[in-house]
């Protein structure tokens, strides 16, 4: 079923014709391995070697030929370091003391680890035999030539890169970060550090909000703190951050109030709207507007309401730029309270998410019910339930999708 009405598309159809946009998601740089942290990379991978190039030690103990053991005293030829080039070569009867990493010497095929033997006049005394291939790390163990490691799209964790040093990746091509605008409006908003006498006026915090999620998301952001509802100054500032940004994204001023301007600055400032009005809750004002390939987003001003659509249609666009697959994952888990559900709309309702055996579950403990404007909601394990337009009452064990709030 659709939303009634003409004044809203619905969540499904905003997603499709967002994915539909084109960006340029084309644009890299390359930056030192030690500055690639957070990065997204814009090419694959690719393993040039076998990891291990060749039999490798994985504990210090003595290399031997797994069919000596049985003899249960063995010849020590001498020592082989780690990083040592061993080119002596095992007969039967023999043994060489090889330490974590070294290269296995050739003719052996097991370690037998220093705890499991005795040493005497040159000599190991076998306490404890070992099955072939022991504490030997086989040519490929950990990745093969050609193998692609990490995939073009992926963002750079610890993990990341540690394998790219360990594959001598001194420079890392990753995607430019988008430039990100944010700005809030409306007379009634005081930015950081400025007082007022005025009980009516109220704390900015959407545009710290929003530039934290977009800096997490990986983009860059130019922050434009706060504007009067002035027509004239939104539109000098609109048009002064499209000059240098990628995505503008403001709060406030986008609803069908005399003093929300920005709904219909946009216009003017030659974007064509892609839509304005989507049947979500909360957030069902905003608008979405291209000029060349620079992107508008305009979106409600109470706190949870800008968030929420925040992450729903300035994310996905930051993602594409990147060229990330997804800007956010989505999972399955079910109810472990009743839940109803509010209005006629796709609803995104903040929830806390608990993972047990796996499985994970939904709850709203310490969630308050009441308007769009209560951030709070969205601290401590908090991630955002999805209602569909047909959902009214749900029961608990329920099925339902939730984004999850840490995987920008």
């Amino acid at each position: 079923m659709s939303i009634t009405g003409t004044d809203f598309i619905s969540f499904e159809t905003s997603q499709n014709m967002l994915e539909l946009l084109q960006v340029n998601n084309h644009r890299y740089e390359r930056v030192p391995l030690s500055d690639a942290l957070g990065r997204v990379l814009a090419e694959d991978i690719v393993a040039e070697f076998n990891d291990p190039q060749f039999p490798t030690a994985s504990m210090d103990g003595y290399a031997v030929r797994h069919e000596d053991l049985q003899n249960g005293i063995l010849a020590v030829l001498g020592d082989n370091p780690a990083g040592h080039d061993e080119i002596r070569v095992l007969s039967a009867g023999e043994s060489i003391k090889t330490f974590t990493g070294s290269m296995m010497p050739q003719g052996s095929d097991t370690l037998i680890q220093i705890e499991n033997v005795s040493y005497s006049d040159g000599k190991i005394i076998i306490n404890e035999p070992v099955e072939k291939g022991n504490a030997v790390r086989p040519v490929g163990e950990g990745y093969g030539a050609g193998d692609v490691l990490i995939q073009k799209g992926t963002k750079i964790g610890f993990a990341q890169i540690g394998v790219m040093a360990g594959l001598n990746q001194v420079m890392v091509k990753v995607a430019l970060r988008p430039r990100v605008a944010v700005i809030a409006t409306g007379s009634e908003i005081l930015d950081l550090g400025e007082n007022s006498d005025n009980p009516a006026q109220i704390r900015s915090s959407n545009n710290y909000t929003l530039a934290a999620l977009f800096e997490s998301a990986g983009a860059e952001v130019i922050q434009l703190g706060t504007a009067p509802d002035d027509r004239d100054t939104i539109m000098k500032t609109f048009e002064n951050a499209l000059e240098s940004a990628d995505i503008l994204v403001s709060t406030g001023g986008v609803s069908v109030g005399d003093y929300d301007f920005v709904k219909d600055i946009i216009p003017r400032l030659g974007a064509e709207v892609v839509y304005k009005g989507v049947g979500i809750k909360p957030g069902r004002h905003i608008m979405v507007a291209q000029r060349g390939h620079k992107f508008i987003l305009a979106l409600p001003g109470f706190a949870y309401s800008s968030t929420v659509t925040a992450i729903l249609y300035a994310l996905p666009l930051i993602a594409k730029m990147l060229g990330k697959k997804a800007p956010y994952r989505t999972v399955a888990a079910k109810l472990q309270e009743d839940f109803t559900k509010r209005s006629r709309f796709t609803e995104f309702t903040a929830c806390n998410i608990v993972v047990e055996d796996g499985e994970y579950f939904v709850n709203f403990k310490g969630k308050k019910v009441g308007s769009s404007a209560i951030l709070t909601n969205m601290l401590h394990e908090s991630a955002l339930m999805i209602t569909g337009e047909d959902d009214k009452f749900l029961e608990a064990g329920t099925s339902v999708n939730v984004i999850l709030l840490d995987t920008f």
